[in-house]
């Protein structure tokens, strides 16, 4: 089974930039579609965003589009999130998942099946 490794976290100032990667080991992740979500202290765990199984689709959450972008390069079996403009709020646990869903881009956590073990975003006002 696909395991998942999230990197790039780390603390950032309001309007700075970071990469997070997730790869991937035990599967090709271009045959998952795989999403990203984050989970703040008190807060449910969100969905940010994904791409679509084996293509290049892509979907955002409102928060986030425009200033984040998911991209994957199969070579590398990793799929990265890119944050940009980030803000106080965008502070979260950030989590990449694989789905098998080869539809859609799921948006709820219970339609991934796969989950890295997440890297810490903080963004300092």
């Amino acid at each position: 089974q696909v395991q998942l490794v999230e990197s790039g976290g780390g603390l950032v100032q309001t309007g700075g930039s970071l990469r997070l990667s997730c790869a991937a080991s035990g599967g090709i992740l271009g045959n998952y579609a795989v999403g990203w979500f984050r989970q703040a202290p008190g807060n449910e765990r969100e969905f940010v965003g994904g791409i679509k199984w084996r293509g290049i689709t892509t979907a955002y959450a409102d928060l986030v589009k425009g200033r984040f972008t998911i991209s994957r390069l199969n070579a590398k079996n990793t799929v990265y999130l890119q944050m940009n403009s980030l803000k106080p709020e965008d502070t979260a646990v950030y989590y990449c998942a694989a789905s098998t869903d080869m539809a859609t881009v799921p948006s709820s956590t219970d339609r991934y099946g796969y989950w890295g073990q997440g890297t810490q975003v903080t963004v300092s006002s």
